[in-house]
């Protein structure tokens, strides 16, 4: 897939005046390509240089944020799937803040729309989801088209201590509180059990 992703980068590349415009609707189609959007970002440093590929990066993943908040709800096998992950890494009531999205959107091989997921169910609004889309996209399309060449060849020693660097700092951002639902505290065959002895 990336063989394809380098031969439409290589489209975009001669699209002249539109290749912007074809590169934020390359961010869009990512998904159905299977592509990183670390792979995305670059290639739009190497393509439009670091200030204006930040710029149209930081459009496209908004942009699919937007596009994804929008589908998920008609994707119930794909919401299922997310949930199923989210849950298993996070706990069934564990969730994320913005703060802890922002820096996880670094790590190259964590789903990006699993951690859009973790956004809509922390935000109460589409206006506060894709307030919190756009903060957190900014360090990822920014870092990755700046210095994209320089992440691309790390050497896995390299990757390591910089994952066991956002380690504490995910400790500290994290939330301080946690939900319990009446349900999961006292399930449903206590409760029938206390109504029976009182009868």
């Amino acid at each position: 897939m990336e063989l394809f992703g380098s031969y439409v980068l290589a489209f975009v590349e001669m699209g002249g005046l539109f290749a912007p415009l074809f590169f934020i609707l390359f961010h869009l189609l990512r998904p159905l390509f299977f592509l990183p959007v670390v792979f995305i970002c670059i290639s739009g440093g190497i393509l439009f240089g670091p200030v204006a590929g930040t710029v149209y990066s930081i459009i496209g993943i908004t942009l699919s944020s937007m596009l994804f908040y929008m589908m998920i709800d008609r994707m119930p096998k794909s919401l299922h799937r997310l949930i199923h992950v989210k849950q298993k890494l996070l706990g069934k009531h564990g969730e994320l803040n913005t703060s802890q999205v922002t820096l996880l959107r670094l790590v190259p091989f964590i789903h990006f729309h699993l951690l859009s997921l973790c956004l809509i169910e922390v935000s109460s609004s589409f206006k506060g989801y894709m307030k919190s889309s756009l903060l957190s996209n900014i360090p990822l399309a920014t870092i990755y088209t700046l210095i994209g060449g320089w992440l691309s060849n790390l050497t896995p020693l390299h990757l390591f201590v910089f994952l066991i660097t956002l380690l504490p700092l995910l400790y500290i951002l994290r939330s301080k509180e946690i939900i319990i639902k009446w349900q999961d505290f006292f399930p449903l065959s206590e409760r029938e059990s206390h109504s029976s002895m009182k009868i």
